[in-house]
């Protein structure tokens, strides 16, 4: 046998390898597709959320639910656990952590964040650089959320950026059935090798240590009105949020 046919024979058993393998992986994921069905109470797990957005409460002062469709598909699957900063106190509530276009982190919990998550913890960050989410509230009120996520330094030490986006407007992914579609959305950007890109680069989905972090570039897609009137429906939306936690619990 030549030594040219030799390196052949290898290489093609190299390639064969890595179809196999790839093959695999597809069938390993098409067999094992989320179910995303409501779970009974005491199988729901706790889901810590920080949020500025209506999502538990309505803009109005008041201690009521806001009654948010979020709040109630969250509800289906999860034990929904406000908290209100990433302190390790809090942190040790739950394995599990959304975190819906919250305000900026002292630099101390951001510690205490990224130790959680390296730890085993599992993060779904909605960081919306450019919100379009209407409020009754006046700019500069304290309790109107954000016009942009305040990223104090956490991305970065992820190996992430996010770029705010070029243009406004609605962005519809998906097609057929199920569209999803996300609004004036920003774009994220990997030097992480352990993180993946997907949804035109507007999710992030990484490897942390022992733990996950996924993080979105938008936090619009929340607003069932505004998902309504550009070409998606209110399951569509809550269904995307949904496998994303799922996906996390993986």
């Amino acid at each position: 046998m030549t030594r040219r046919l030799s390196v052949r024979l290898v290489l093609g058993g190299i390639a064969a390898i890595v179809i196999i393998a790839a093959g695999a992986l597809a069938l390993t994921r098409s067999d094992h597709p989320l179910d995303l069905r409501p779970r009974a109470p005491s199988q729901r797990p706790a889901l810590m959320l920080i949020t500025t957005l209506p999502i538990l409460f309505p803009e109005e002062f008041t201690l009521q639910s806001s009654g948010s469709k979020t709040l109630g598909a969250l509800e289906t699957r999860y034990k929904v656990l406000p908290i209100g900063t990433t302190d390790a106190r809090s942190l040790s509530q739950a394995r599990l952590l959304l975190m819906a276009h919250p305000l900026a982190q002292p630099a101390e919990n951001l510690v205490a964040l990224d130790q959680w998550v390296r730890g085993g913890g599992r993060l779904l960050l909605l960081a919306d650089p450019r919100l379009d989410w209407p409020s009754k509230r006046p700019l500069g009120d304290l309790l109107r959320p954000p016009p942009s996520f305040a990223d104090t330094g956490l991305l970065a030490h992820w190996g992430l950026q996010l770029e705010a986006p070029k243009e406004a407007g609605p962005v519809l992914l998906g097609g057929g059935h199920n569209p999803v579609v996300y609004i004036s959305p920003g774009r994220m950007i990997s030097t992480n090798r352990d993180c993946d890109l997907s949804r035109a680069d507007i999710i992030a989905e990484c490897r942390m240590g022992k733990g996950k972090v996924a993080v979105v570039a938008d936090a619009d897609f929340l607003n069932a009105e505004m998902a309504e009137r550009n070409g998606s429906t209110v399951e569509n939306q809550l269904r995307e949020l949904l496998e994303l936690l799922g996906n996390l619990e993986r």
